[in-house]
């Protein structure tokens, strides 16, 4: 009787080790687990990339709005009669030596 109890005792212990080490073990389930997460999260933004383009698509084939807005802004393409002016903001100094322009009197 002692005997059949304690070979179920190893069989039983034998199943847990399977179940927590083994190649289907915990760890391989927990790091799937995670694989998975990562998976969904990264197709998630794909989904989102591709509506963001579908929709620029669409817009692309309605209207010539879209298509005039990239020409200006991506190619810096202007219309024929148009004359283009392009500024710059010039930074001021900020060292505390430069001297200030003197300010106008103010009317009275």
């Amino acid at each position: 009787m002692r005997v059949v109890t304690i070979t179920l005792l190893v069989l039983l212990g034998l199943v847990h080790a399977e179940l927590w080490f083994g190649r289907g073990g915990m760890g391989r389930v927990m790091d799937l687990n995670r694989q998975l997460a990562q998976q969904q999260q990264s197709n998630a933004e794909q989904r989102e990339h591709n509506a963001r383009l579908t929709a620029e698509v669409r817009d692309l084939q309605e209207g010539l709005e879209m298509v005039e807005e990239k020409a200006r802004g991506e190619l810096g393409m202007i219309k024929p009669d148009e004359i283009l002016v392009q500024y710059t903001l010039q930074q001021q100094p900020t060292s505390s030596s430069s001297v200030q322009p003197p300010t106008p009197p103010r009317p009275q």
